[in-house]
């Protein structure tokens, strides 16, 4: 799913400072961008539900083993986040780690593995306790698996 070998555009998220976080991390392979506020970051590219286009964002992550692991806050609105969307539509995403990059497969966590990869991600991002009690939906969390 890479760009270049698709020869497809990748569109940055549509949030300002989100773009801006975005492009430095693809311009300094992660330099710049894979810590952010303090927090270790990483770009997920997903392709759009709608449009077939490639978008990609900035997120944070954790790790389980090989796995990355992703939340989809959406700082607590009420309504899950585009990426996350567009992911359960086609689960095929490439993801980018400092400079290393992969496809991988992503789904959500099953109920079985959710209480404890949330709490390692609670205790990654505090704030994600915080997003969970300001709404109503309980926000998913993503494994990603190496393709």
């Amino acid at each position: 799913m890479t760009a270049g070998e698709q020869g497809e555009t990748v569109e940055e998220s549509p949030v300002g400072w989100v773009a801006e976080h975005v492009r430095q991390y693809v311009a300094t392979d992660g330099a710049d961008g894979s810590t952010f506020q303090g927090y270790e970051s990483l770009l997920v590219t997903t392709r759009g539900r709608r449009s077939g286009k490639l978008r990609r964002t900035a997120l944070f992550y954790g790790r389980d083993g090989d796995r990355v692991v992703l939340v989809a806050s959406s700082g607590g609105s009420a309504t899950h986040p585009s990426w996350y969307l567009n992911l359960v539509d086609d689960p095929e995403v490439e993801v980018q780690i400092g400079a290393e990059r992969f496809r991988g497969r992503a789904r959500t966590a099953s109920a079985q593995e959710r209480p404890e990869l949330w709490e390692m991600m609670a205790k990654i991002f505090p704030q994600y306790a915080i997003y969970q009690r300001e709404t109503d939906r309980e926000i998913p969390v993503v494994v990603v698996e190496r393709a």
